[in-house]
């Protein structure tokens, strides 16, 4: 379905962790608590709302915070997160829910057929150029409930095939009770030697925002451990 629009995304080129300022109703206390538990750095932003953690994996610097949707697909808060881990530039790989990943699709076919659309819109999400220049691919050994609830796309199945490891793989399965459903907006993703994610903050409680957390650096761990990181210059 994509193949035609392939050259007109891929003209387009943000960086993925960009976002606008976040607004959390989240209580700091809770969080500041949990935080320094585990070792992260906690902060606010100067109006003292929005919420940002900082830590490292294998030396490698990540950023997670809570606030203001930078999507029009999330609503209420949204959760996203992103680590240098310098990776190699080859590498990329987008794990999305389905229901966000038809949604998309269905957004960017409609626009693509519309004949009163000439070009293609500057402010449509990545995610949405990502869909027309990946494919998706899978593996025997994945679990048919990850299957079910996730698409992975990349131009690599060999890179997918090396991050997405046993532990990642259960991370994004086993969501406290109560959790985020698969209809819930989530993604993660390799790329420019980066890794990202971003979720709506469904329910927006700190379960949430801990195993959002913990799958996050369990992303990056196991990007580093099955692709390597770039060696020193």
């Amino acid at each position: 379905m994509f193949d035609r629009i392939r050259k007109a995304f891929s003209k387009q080129g943000k960086d993925p962790g960009e976002a606008a300022g976040t607004n959390s109703q989240m209580a700091h206390g809770p969080v500041s608590e949990w935080a320094g538990t585990q070792g992260f750095a906690f902060s606010t932003d100067l109006a003292g709302q929005g919420i940002a953690l900082d830590g490292k994996v294998r030396g490698k610097p990540w950023r997670l915070q809570l606030g203001r949707p930078s999507r029009k697909y999330i609503f209420g808060e949204e959760v996203r997160a992103r680590a240098e881990l310098d990776l190699p530039e080859d590498v990329a790989v987008l794990v999305m829910n389905r229901p966000l990943r038809d949604a998309l699709e269905k957004q960017a076919y409609e626009m693509y057929t519309d004949p009163l659309q000439t070009s293609t819109d500057p402010n449509l999400p990545e995610e949405m150029r990502w869909l027309a220049m990946f494919d998706e691919v899978g593996w025997e050994t994945l679990p048919q409930d990850f299957t079910d609830r996730y698409a992975i796309l990349t131009d690599n199945r060999d890179t997918a095939v090396g991050w997405l490891d046993a532990a990642l793989i259960r991370a994004t399965l086993d969501w406290p009770v109560p959790g985020p459903g698969p209809q819930v907006p989530f993604m993660m993703l390799l790329l420019r030697g980066k890794a990202y994610l971003r979720m709506e903050y469904t329910p927006p409680d700190l379960l949430t925002l801990q195993h959002a957390a913990l799958i996050f650096t369990t992303a990056c761990e196991a990007a580093l451990k099955g692709l390597g990181a770039r060696p020193a210059a």
